[in-house]
């Protein structure tokens, strides 16, 4: 049986921080070839009219709320599906964090659905739910006690705080399969 300890406030922030930054640029080019897109379409309209719509507020902030969805959702997918494939994303690749459901199984895409939509919660009020893992016993957040899971270090550990895992057995014959080898020195 494997021990792995819970991972700890700071070695998830650094891990979240790797992740958000392969966000921020995936995030950019993806709105950098929309905004190309939309702007070449409208000025082969050869119209000017799209520049005194630049100026109205109302447009601006609705080109604010459609960014926020869009970097949302585009959030939601990347850590839905490291998380439900994995259970690793690229920072805590890096870092030797996973995450497993709290029996220490690995989680479903729904789970990791629900774990990402739980940042949005984690995120509400100053961070709190983020800050929570400092103080929690099983170092869970909010997002993590809504999905059921926690965040493990990979490696293997001495006994402490954590979460003991049975390891898979390799599959190798059983004994009661196994034929002695036949003696051909006859």
């Amino acid at each position: 049986m494997a021990f792995y300890t819970y991972a700890g406030f700071w070695r998830r922030l650094i891990a979240y921080t790797i992740d958000g930054f392969i966000v921020g640029i995936v995030f950019m080019i993806l709105a950098f070839v929309a905004g190309i897109a939309f702007f070449s379409g409208t000025i082969s309209s050869g119209s000017n009219v799209w520049m005194n719509e630049l100026n109205d507020p109302s447009l601006m902030l609705s080109f604010t709320l459609w960014f926020w969805v869009f970097s949302t959702l585009t959030n939601i997918f990347y850590f839905t599906y490291f998380h439900g494939s994995t259970g690793r994303t690229p920072g805590k690749m890096l870092l030797g964090l996973q995450v497993v459901s709290v029996e220490g199984g690995q989680i479903s895409f729904g789970t990791a659905f629900l774990r990402s939509v739980g940042y949005l919660v984690s995120s509400f009020v100053f961070c709190l739910g983020y800050i929570w893992i400092a103080f929690d016993q099983r170092k869970q957040g909010w997002h993590d006690k809504i999905a059921g899971t926690v965040v493990i270090i990979r490696e293997k550990e001495a006994p402490g705080s954590g979460l003991s895992i049975p390891e898979q057995p390799a599959s190798a014959p059983s004994a009661q399969n196994v034929k002695p080898p036949e003696n051909n020195n006859n």
